[in-house]
């Protein structure tokens, strides 16, 4: 394949579009690998009626969670390359992309480690009561306390306990090593079990993960066979003292039947970074579901792991114009 775009041998320039680059940059970085490789248009929003003016003259767009349907491709006549700075691509018609010659790259790995922090922040302030207590001394509580420590609530001590995991990538492997550096005993279940389990790592059922985990952490892909992962009979299997985690995709649980769970009793708490709508509707039930703390969907966006991040959004974009694509979805 011979490079698209020579400076050296052509007067043609790249036109560069980013259709929504706030949340990989929202102003702690800078855009200039790809500003380096053609003429570069940077829009931190883009609401869907106006990616086709915006977009309309591209011939590269990158795009986070933007919308790129079948026909917005076809409305896009200049358009060879998508690059989703991200690792999920099911904001973009990939057949249409792939019917109209469009190359579509991602970006994996980036957030590995700080995806598995996350995971156990939300872990150890369910475990802990983080928050409870904090918000405690905030209000003077300690102040007035008559001993020199108090709790609201029981504390659990994570050594000893079993952490299972739905889905055994890269995430799913970090997140069992932090697990077992805090002497947990680590379960797992992977759809494909002929791939293998690392050493310490005991293979199980999806329903013996379930009984038996004391926190049940999602780390699988979103497909039709994984989404409603979570729901009334998975929810009945576990015990009430066990914790739901999900930095991974939030479709994969019935929401309603997860806050009913919570306000039953049924499991003792939830520490999700996702949800099946973001920004989510107000009368989600989770919002006011009790033992339940949620982030706003920022468990992939340290510093650090945006910076990879925008290292391989325009490492990929610069191996394409080279005619030696990489990170190849379509």
């Amino acid at each position: 394949m011979l490079p698209l775009f020579n400076p050296d041998k052509s007067d043609k320039i790249m036109n560069i579009v980013v259709l929504d680059g706030y949340t990989l940059n929202p102003g702690d970085l800078n855009w200039s690998a790809l500003e380096a490789l053609g003429s570069l248009s940077v829009y931190d929003r883009t609401a869907p009626q106006e990616v086709v003016e915006r977009a309309g003259e591209a011939d590269a767009v990158i795009v986070n969670k933007q919308k790129l349907s079948a026909e917005t491709l076809e409305m896009l006549p200049n358009l060879k390359y998508i690059g989703v700075s991200a690792t999920g691509v099911n904001n973009v018609d990939l057949d249409a992309a792939k019917s109209r010659g469009i190359r579509v790259t991602n970006v994996g790995g980036y957030s590995t480690f700080s995806v598995a922090q996350h995971t156990f922040g939300l872990i150890l302030a369910l475990a802990n009561h983080l928050e409870l207590h904090g918000q405690s001394v905030q209000r003077g509580e300690w102040v007035s306390a008559k001993d020199w420590c108090y709790k609201l609530t029981p504390l659990v001590e994570l050594n000893g306990k079993t952490l299972g995991l739905v889905g055994l990538g890269a995430i799913g492997e970090a997140v069992a090593h932090i697990g077992r550096s805090f002497g947990m005993r680590v379960v797992a279940y992977r759809r494909n079990a002929a791939k293998g389990f690392p050493d310490g790592i005991e293979p199980v059922s999806l329903e013996e993960l379930f009984a038996t985990s004391d926190v049940v952490s999602l780390h699988c892909p979103l497909t039709p066979e994984t989404q409603g992962l979570v729901n009334e009979n998975t929810l009945a299997l576990m015990k009430e003292s066990a914790y739901l985690i999900n930095t991974g995709r939030g479709p994969l649980i019935v929401e309603e039947a997860l806050a009913n769970a919570l306000r039953e009793g049924k499991i003792a708490g939830a520490g999700l970074d996702v949800l099946s709508e973001e920004p989510p509707r107000a009368d989600n039930p989770l919002l006011k579901a009790p033992n339940c703390i949620i982030t706003p969907h920022i468990a992939w966006s340290t510093f650090e792991a945006r910076t990879r991040l925008m290292k391989t959004v325009a490492e990929n974009l610069e191996h394409f114009i080279a005619g030696n694509p990489r990170n190849i979805v379509v």
